[in-house]
């Protein structure tokens, strides 16, 4: 059947354009122009639409017995779920020496249950389960636009899954997608645009993950393995340092009070870094505002939660939020910096010792795991030479105002990239 395909290959090279930043500008230049030359007319007339079932081969997963699994390598990888994908391709966790199904290699790998829609491209023979089926395409299709097109459409499958107890999808929910059809010539153009779009993304994210990586290394690398107090730094318990101060308990009688401010809880706290995407508002008197609005560099420390690691971590106020305070499941503590420096405590107690001391000295209750504000008073801090304690502050500012531009570029990427994959296939 026929239809008219949305493509707009003048947009598209607007899009495409805008990574160049990124890569090399005359090769994009160039690519932009032979694409244009070559597909720009075509894309504007009527594109074909196939159901997918008469251009692929679609195999639906079947799990093998159980007694055949095994995480020794025995066998072929057995995949059964979004849990084994990654960014492009899945990883082996299990295999299976008696596959009832077999994927080949580069099918493409789709999850057919709880979630339904995520794609990843099979690098090996493989068995698949039941959350799972392969896609193999035949020669009318290339096999990565058929890949950007699934994930494109992926919510619209989604919506597909039913079940009581998990959403799934049936084969003739997959086979039954229409498949936009222009020549492979133009899917193999359009896919090569979209995978370099894509790459330059998964770059990114492990440019971003690296400066972790950076910071822990400069942290070990000056202060030593800070577990065993390597270098030997004089020890002081953190209220020697500080000043510690619990919060301000939210409860439905304040909602009466006149004096209204922003407040912190734990949703905003977390390891080195704030999140302050969502912030509410808390009534109190005036005496509690005094005691607990925040300064710039005050140190935050969440105070109760059910995951015991994440007990104690602990985050840098920035002083973003003017008035601000804090409820009383964070506990808020305020360095003498003649003595100490924020960051460097900050980093110290998000530690691996940190987090020892803090999940050993915890105390759980329903399922709670929580710390009160001695056991932040008495938490043993190393007190390096505060030069040094500065030097490292200097270093993780540096760092993380190179996150932030990456971060913003990240939301600038991922955006420019759903822009194509719309673009391509959309409306």
């Amino acid at each position: 059947m026929a239809a008219t395909h949305p493509l707009k290959p003048k947009r598209i090279l607007i899009l495409t354009a805008q990574f160049s930043l990124e890569e090399h500008p005359e090769s994009w230049k160039e690519d932009n122009a032979r694409f244009e030359e070559t597909f720009g007319t075509v894309l504007d007339d009527d594109m074909n639409y196939e159901l997918l079932a008469d251009v692929t081969q679609v195999i639906m997963g079947q799990s093998p017995p159980s007694s055949t699994y095994n995480t020794v390598g025995d066998g072929l990888p057995f995949y059964q779920g979004k849990t084994d994908f990654g960014d492009m391709h899945p990883t082996p966790r299990v295999y299976c020496t008696e596959p009832s199904r077999i994927a080949e290699t580069g099918d493409i790998l789709i999850s057919v249950r709880a979630p339904v829609g995520p794609t990843n491209v099979n690098q090996e023979r493989s068995c698949i389960g039941r959350g799972i089926s392969a896609i193999r395409v035949g020669e009318k299709l290339d096999r990565d636009f058929l890949l950007y097109f699934l994930r494109f459409y992926e919510p619209e499958l989604a919506k597909a899954g039913t079940g009581s107890t998990f959403a799934a999808i049936a084969r003739e929910d997959l086979e039954t997608i229409k498949i936009p059809l222009p020549p492979l010539t133009e899917q193999k153009r359009i896919a090569s645009l979209l995978a370099r779009a894509d790459r330059l993304r998964q770059l990114r994210r492990v440019a971003r993950n690296l400066g972790d990586s950076l910071l822990q290394s400069v942290f070990l690398e000056m202060f030593g393995d800070l577990e065993v107090n390597s270098k030997h730094w004089d020890l002081l318990f953190l209220e020697d340092l500080a000043d510690v101060q619990g919060g301000i308990q939210v409860t439905s009688t304040r909602d009466s009070l006149k004096l209204r401010k922003p407040y912190l809880r734990v949703a905003n706290v977390y390891r080195n870094r704030l999140d302050l995407s969502e912030i509410k508002m808390i009534g109190l008197t005036t005496s509690e505002f005094e005691r607990t609005k925040l300064l710039k560099n005050d140190l935050l420390f969440v105070e109760g939660h059910g995951n015991i690691n994440e007990i104690g971590r602990a985050a840098v106020w920035d002083g973003s939020i003017e008035d601000c305070v804090h409820q009383n499941h964070l506990i808020r503590t305020r360095l003498d910096t003649k003595l100490a420096n924020p960051v460097f405590v900050g980093h110290y107690v998000n530690s691996l010792a940190g987090k020892k001391y803090f999940a050993n000295i915890s105390n759980t209750t329903s399922g709670l795991n929580t710390i009160s504000t001695n056991t932040v008073k008495t938490c043993p801090i190393p007190v390096p030479p505060l030069s040094l304690q500065e030097e490292f502050a200097g270093v993780v500012a540096r760092v993380e105002s190179l996150c932030g531009r990456m971060s913003e570029a990240d939301r600038q990427v991922d955006g420019l990239f759903e822009s194509l994959l719309s673009e391509s296939f959309g409306g």
